[in-house]
């Protein structure tokens, strides 16, 4: 499904140059739930929005189902995004004018989805991450663990292939990290990749393969 060859991100800092990634080689297969953990600085998030398609390499390439999407367009970058690709964030990315099912309805509405439509999936989807009763809340009105399943659920609007999560466990409390994993676990398999990072060793642990990045490389 998703191959990262010889994949290098450089930064420009006044005159300095400064490589976020530097020739990273990673497969990742059909249904597989992988955590990619390092600490802050590792260039984990950098890999994430490079596979993710939110950004194009300096160098190298990311593969998705064969396609190099360093040589696509904006618009074809977005339609890989809209059809194959579901984000979880950190810090939720919610838009807190939007209650809870206009937020999960969101990334249905851009793709056209008729309004009857998404307003149910939306409301299926926030039953099945446990928020039924939650679903005309707004952000400011849930805690942070109830604003991350939010997002899981419209990371799942438009059914991706490949989920995403850029440390979903970390402004969470251990209790509701737990219940994320859950979450994520369930979906892989369902038949789902799932992609975390993260810097907490024991989230990693619960996926079925880890791998470790240091300085913008991943270790063997």
């Amino acid at each position: 499904m998703i191959r990262t060859e010889n994949l290098t991100k450089v930064y420009q800092m006044g005159d300095a140059e400064v490589y976020a990634l530097h020739d990273v080689n990673l497969d990742i297969q059909d249904g597989e739930f992988i955590a990619i953990i390092g600490p802050s600085g590792s260039g984990k998030s950098t890999l994430l929005n490079l596979i993710g398609c939110l950004d194009k390499p300096t160098s190298g390439a990311v593969f998705i189902d064969g396609i190099n999407t360093g040589k696509l367009n904006e618009n074809g970058l977005a339609e890989i995004r809209r059809r194959k690709i579901g984000f979880i964030f950190q810090q939720f990315n919610l838009v807190h004018t939007l209650n809870a099912l206009e937020n999960v309805a969101l990334p249905m509405f851009f793709a056209g989805v008729k309004r009857e439509t998404r307003l149910k999936r939306a409301e299926e989807l926030l039953a099945k991450v446990g928020l039924g009763d939650r679903i005309y809340h707004k952000p400011s009105e849930m805690s942070g663990g109830q604003q991350q399943r939010v997002a899981i659920a419209r990371a799942l609007s438009n059914d991706p292939e490949v989920v995403i999560g850029d440390e979903p466990t970390g402004n969470v409390d251990t209790e509701t990290g737990n219940t994320i994993m859950g979450l994520l676990e369930g979906l892989n398999k369902e038949g789902r990749t799932i992609i975390v990072v993260t810097h907490d060793a024991e989230i990693a642990a619960r996926a079925g393969r880890t791998k470790r990045m240091r300085d913008g490389k991943v270790l063997d």
